[in-house]
């Protein structure tokens, strides 16, 4: 029995787990316990699962582990979990400033892993790419070589009409990206900012779930979804929020009496954004 008894799906649209050194489906039982039902789990950074990428191809173990835990953590969940994959946006200073790439080169090997990425995509194995560009001070051939990466993205999104989680720089306005994104084929619709605050312009926000930006959001009105961003780093527990977080809010929301912001995170966005129901997947 799940701490929070209300008949709602409850998604954490950004999660990552790590089965073999960090909590894994332990975080995910204490999600299922508070009363969440449904994840969005993104493969951790691959120097995180000891993974060092010279192409494309060095990322496919880290894919196919985050693909194993996924599939293990729907067997827990009174819902299901997806897998997004792609290239973190610190891969280029791992590259760059640790293993003697050139911006251009590092940003190569990136978009080969987004290209390996978007194959899970199309043949169904995952539900959509990660992508974005630094949210920290960069020289500006990082920065141009970072948008390479992510205009590669929004390419195979657009080929394969998936979504695009984005981990980018803190900001209100990301209204330039969206164009990118239309150019490339992909609808704006498609295009989520991952740690957003609860106002955006442009893409679609992933709130990270503190009280006070998610007041933002429902205040506001707009698509939005819910996220905690958990990293399951042992050296770092229940950094960024711990996995409970999102079903607590949701009840907190419900409690504020905001059942319409609730279902718009839960239900009608993650169906715009991911063609998803997360109503028909809940036991």
């Amino acid at each position: 029995m799940s701490d929070l008894e209300i008949e709602t799906p409850i998604l954490d649209d950004h999660l990552h787990l790590d089965p073999d050194n960090g909590r894994g489906l332990e975080a995910v039982e204490d999600f299922a316990d508070a009363g969440g039902t449904h994840l969005f789990v993104i493969n951790k950074p691959s120097w995180q699962l000891g993974v060092d990428a010279d192409c494309g191809e060095d990322f496919r173990p880290v894919f196919e582990r985050t693909i194993e835990v996924v599939e293990a953590a729907s067997e827990i969940l009174p819902g299901r979990a997806w897998p997004i994959l792609g290239v973190h946006p610190a891969c280029i200073s791992q590259l760059v400033g640790g293993r003697g790439y050139t911006p251009a080169e590092a940003s190569e090997v990136m978009q080969e892993g987004i290209d390996v990425a978007a194959e899970y995509v199309d043949r169904g194995a995952a539900l959509g790419l990660k992508s974005g560009r630094p949210h920290w001070d960069a020289p500006d051939d990082v920065w141009a070589a970072s948008n390479d990466v992510m205009r590669r993205a929004f390419e195979r999104a657009g080929e394969l009409d998936c979504p695009v989680q984005l981990h980018a720089e803190e900001s209100e306005e990301m209204t330039e990206v969206i164009e990118w994104a239309e150019d490339a084929g992909l609808a704006a619709c498609r295009v989520v900012k991952h740690f957003a605050g609860g106002k955006l312009e442009g893409p679609i926000p992933s709130v990270i779930s503190m009280k006070d930006e998610l007041e933002v959001a429902t205040e506001r009105g707009e698509p939005f979804l819910m996220e905690t961003d958990f990293i399951d780093d042992p050296d770092r527990p229940g950094a960024v929020l711990g996995p409970k977080t999102v079903p607590r809010r949701v009840s907190w929301l419900l409690e504020e009496g905001h059942e319409d912001a609730v279902r718009n995170a839960h239900v009608e966005t993650p169906r715009l954004v991911y063609d998803v129901d997360t109503e028909a997947t809940l036991e």
